[in-house]
């Protein structure tokens, strides 16, 4: 039998994201498993998918050399979390994504410490938080 996630969820995916219309589909296919292998850290072992409808944040910390599309970078991202986290990304009823360049002075309200972590850590990299309530307020 399977566990029920407890939202919301937060994790951090190493690396630069690679546009879906990448000709280097092995890449594209590479970087799902990655942001896949990273969110097992915040889920429990044999948790079920949720039918809930959610709420996906996704912060992009760059190290400033290109920095991609935002709109070409979700795509693979949120297909990584299909069938994983949620059945589908249908089910996607807000998304946020925004991307911060290394310059960028940065001051969140209620940072995580899994937020702090990505502000502050190496980079490239994702910071990601799914809310099975798409209504709730994120207080960062």
């Amino acid at each position: 039998m399977g566990v029920v996630i407890v939202f919301p969820v937060e994790f951090l995916v190493l690396g630069t994201p690679p546009s879906h219309q990448s000709a280097r589909r092995d890449a594209l296919a590479d970087w799902k498993g990655t942001v896949r292998e990273a969110s097992r850290s915040a889920l429990p072992e044999g948790h079920f998918a949720t039918d809930a409808l959610v709420a996906v944040t996704v912060y992009y910390f760059t190290d400033g050399s290109g920095s991609g599309d935002l709109d070409n970078i979700i795509k693979p991202i949120l297909d990584a979390m299909s069938r994983h986290i949620y059945r589908d990304d249908k089910q996607v009823a807000r998304l946020l994504v925004q991307r911060f360049e290394p310059d960028d002075d940065i001051q969140f309200l209620k940072p995580s410490s899994l937020l702090t972590q990505a502000q502050q850590g190496d980079r490239p990299i994702l910071y990601v938080r799914i809310d099975d309530q798409p209504l709730r307020q994120v207080a960062e």
